[in-house]
Parts: C-alpha cells; structure tokens; sequence
C-alpha cells in the first residue's frame, strides 16, 4: 500500500497533483493512505516516490468538485485526504455523481465544507487585534485566534482588505499570517503568549459592550449558537457575559421601574393637534373660511390624516379671481401647514412672475388636504391619490370654491381635474382653453408643476415649460377680458 504525504495541511494545488498522479498510475483508493505533516506514519508506510508507471491518462472533473474540495481540504478531519481521493476516483467515472445528494461521501464532504465556512465566518467575527509597539509609523497588532479548522489562509485576506492600513499579524496554533502594508505573508504557528495579553483601549470596548447590552432581549441560546463558548477565553468582552446574563432579570426589573423618558417632540404636535380638532366647529356649524380651516384639522373622510402632519388649508385672497388647484400637499407643505411651498410651488410662483400673473393676488390649493406618502428610510416618498381619497376630499374644495366664487379654477394635474370634473380629463386635449362645468363655473386645465421638475430631459423640459406657460398666459388673458 503507497502512502502519499502531504507538505501542506491545507493546500488543495498539492493534493490535487498527488491524486493526479495516482489516477494517472490507476492506483485505486484502498490502495493508498493520505498523510498530511500532522499524521503520524505507520512504520511500513511505502511512500508515494515508488508509484507505478503511467498507465491511462486522466479525465476531467466538473468545476464543483475543486471548488468543493478547495473547503474540504481545510477540514482537521485526518481521513479528509482519503475521502477526496475515494470521490474523485468514482467521479472520473460518473460525472453525475456531484448531483447524487444520497452519496454518503459528497454528504461528508458538503458537511465538512460548511463546517469550515462557519469557522471562517467566525474568524471574521472574533478575531481581536492588540496594539504592539514598533518602529514602524503605521499603526501594528496581533491577535491570537484558535480556529477549528484550517481557515487561517483562506480567512486572512478579509483582514488584509478590512485593515489595509494597518501592520498586523494573527497567529494560530498551526499557522501565522502577516500583513504590512504590500504584502500577505504565512509562517509559522504559534502560541498564546506570543501576543500581548491586553490592551488599552479594552477597558473602553467592555464599557460600550456593556452600556449596550438590553436584559429584556437576552436570550441565552441564541447567543451561544452564534457566539460558541469555545471564542469567549479569547474575546475579552466576554468576561462580562456571566454576570451580565447573571444580572439580567434584576437589570430588566429596573427598566420597568424606572420613570418614563421624555416622548418624541412629534408626540407633542400630536396631542397639540387633537386638542385643536376638539375646539374645532363640526361641518355642519361651518359659516366661513375660517370656519372650515378649523374644522378641517379634524377632518376624518379618509384615512390620510393618521400618518399626516396635518391637513393644508388653500391659501391666497378671499376676492380672487383666480383659484389653482394642485393635487395635494407634499413633503414640505406638510410640515409647514402651507400649499405650494415646495419645489413644485418655487417653480410656479416663477412662472407667474414670468407671465404677469400677480402671486399675491391669486389663491392656491389642493384636490386632497393630506399629504399621501410611503416612507422610504428618512424620506418619505409621494404617493398618487387614489379615487376614493379623492372623492372624500371633494366636500373641502367644494367649499372652499362657494366661498371664494372666483371667475375661473385651474386644475393644475389629472388629479385636480378628476376632482373638479368628477371624471378623467386629458390634460393634452382640454389645456389652455376655457370649459365649463354644468354648474356654469369656468374652469381650465394644465399640467402640474411638479411634472415638469420630473421630465429627465433638458430639452423637453423646457419645451413642456413653454406649454406650461403659455396655458397661464391664456388664463391671464381670459381674467383680463372677463373683468
């Protein structure tokens, strides 16, 4: 029986040219012993220099099987040499064999390779550095890691690319890794007391560890799964983990005891809210506008107003002759308690400069009185009314129009012109031109503003910006000749 042995504990190039040379001589696997520097040889082991002549040549191997052995490789399983050897010589000879799961040997060998991408995994997560002094002007550490497989080469280029800029050295009981600055470096194993036993800014990372950790969340399993106690001897945070854990019911204990902490500012524009909507005038005593700006905050039509800063009023003249009516509040409008105060509002008022249409002279609004959004980590992002919201909001605009009684409304959107129309109306074939209603009001049509700001290109842009001012042109020019 010919025994190979291995150089590398871990070096699946070295295995590879081994069992291609026994393929090469058709050495069957009951007909070999893998050995690798931590074996121990049997004393009548023949080594593998005396193989026998060439006899056929060599097949291929799907990918998936180097890949595969790449992991198994680094296994501290003694027999994982044998194992590979044993696959590989039935492989050549059935390709499909990487696809039997019921293989007892490729169910080993997926066992092993997950084992040590978990310790991998957990190198990445408990390796602790200490600072070292040296000469050098970049910063130095060491850190001692036990791992229960061979990972450390495998593993050491995540630190190389994470800690670039530092001078560090891991060391394991089977093998070193060394990183100054241009190159990745193995040597050597070594022990415990080859790295510094603390360090100064320890006492600082277990008062954050400590400062973090939430009793009423403590859950002792998971945390053993995720963080074995074999790594704790080496962590130094983990020195507080027993009277942490200790302490735990008596910490929660305190939490629940102790006085309530100051709530969020927003929940005290909440309660300021409810308190106006209880002052407010019902709809049915609403006699003004500044009736209906009161009763409006307590407005319940729809479910707009839950996650709303608060409802917007319209917002210009009482004797105006002219009436905008946007779609609804956005971000900034919400917060303000304004209409048109946004991006979409700086670019209108621009366009009336442009036009000759007095801004302070006109009264500006919305079709829905709530701001509809959907959040989107810190922003909230609008969202389009949908019919019944705008349906539910018509009672408002209505109101606010048989106040007001101006000469013409615009509906600046779809959306306005839904609402004032009570049906779908296509901006492209009504706009800039007079149309009314069956209740003989005037009314017009353009787009939104805040369709113009949504248009990627420059070019038409600007050429929907021209439409748009034109379409106000026209509303000027009919208010001039009607007055």
């Amino acid at each position: 029986m010919a025994t190979v042995i291995l150089d590398a504990l871990n070096d699946v190039a070295e295995w590879r040219q081994k069992a291609r040379q026994l393929l090469l001589a058709g050495i069957a696997p009951v007909e070999v012993r893998w050995r690798d520097p931590h074996s121990e040889s049997g004393l009548f082991e023949e080594r593998q220099e005396h193989l026998l002549p060439v006899r056929q040549p060599v097949r291929s191997v799907p990918a998936a099987f180097l890949e595969l052995a790449e992991q198994v490789v680094c296994h501290t399983a003694e027999h994982r040499f044998d194992l590979l050897y044993r696959f590989l010589w039935r492989l050549v000879d059935d390709r499909g064999l990487m696809e039997a799961a019921s293989d007892p040997d490729l169910a080993e060998m997926r066992q092993m390779a997950s084992a040590v991408r978990r310790d991998s995994h957990k190198m990445k997560a408990f390796v602790r550095f200490r600072t070292v002094s040296g000469a050098s002007a970049r910063e130095q550490f060491m850190a001692w890691f036990e791992p229960s497989h061979y990972v450390l080469e495998r593993t050491a280029p995540f630190f190389m690319r994470r800690f670039a800029s530092m001078d560090w050295a891991i060391v394991t009981p089977y093998r070193s890794a060394r990183w100054d600055g241009q190159k990745l470096q193995f040597g050597p194993g070594g022990k415990k007391s080859d790295v510094p036993s603390e360090d100064a800014m320890e006492e600082a990372w277990k008062t954050y560890y400590a400062s973090i950790f939430n009793p009423a969340r403590l859950k002792v399993a998971m945390m053993k799964s995720e963080m074995p106690v074999k790594y704790w001897r080496n962590l130094p945070e983990a020195e507080l983990i027993v009277p942490l854990v200790r302490n735990a019911r008596a910490a929660e204990n305190q939490m629940v005891g102790r006085a309530a902490t100051q709530p969020p500012s927003r929940h005290a524009r909440q309660l300021a809210r409810q308190v106006n909507e209880a002052e407010a005038p019902s709809e049915a005593d609403i006699a003004s506008p500044e009736d209906a700006r009161a009763a409006i905050s307590g407005c319940r039509r729809c479910g707009l107003y839950e996650h709303a800063t608060q409802a917007v009023f319209g917002e210009g003249p009482q004797d105006a002759d002219i009436v905008f009516v946007g779609e609804q509040p956005g971000d900034q409008e919400d917060l303000q308690g304004r209409p048109f105060v946004g991006p979409a509002g700086q670019l209108f008022d621009e366009a009336l400069v442009k036009v000759g249409i007095n801004r302070e002279r006109v009264y500006v609004t919305n079709a829905v009185k709530h701001f509809k959004f959907t959040p989107r980590g810190k922003r909230r992002i609008h969202q389009k009314p949908d019919g019944g919201e705008v349906s539910a909001c018509r009672f408002w605009l209505d109101l606010e129009r048989s106040f007001l009684k101006p000469r013409i409304t615009v509906a600046l959107g779809a959306t306005a012109a839904h609402s004032l129309f009570g049906k779908t109306v296509t901006i492209s074939k009504s706009r800039g031109q007079p149309i009314t209603d069956d209740k003989g009001d005037v009314l017009f049509v353009t787009n939104h503003p805040s369709y113009l700001l949504r248009i990627p290109d420059k070019a038409a842009a600007a050429v929907e910006r021209e439409k748009f001012e034109a379409d106000l042109a026209a509303i000027r020019d009919y208010v001039s000749r009607a007055s």
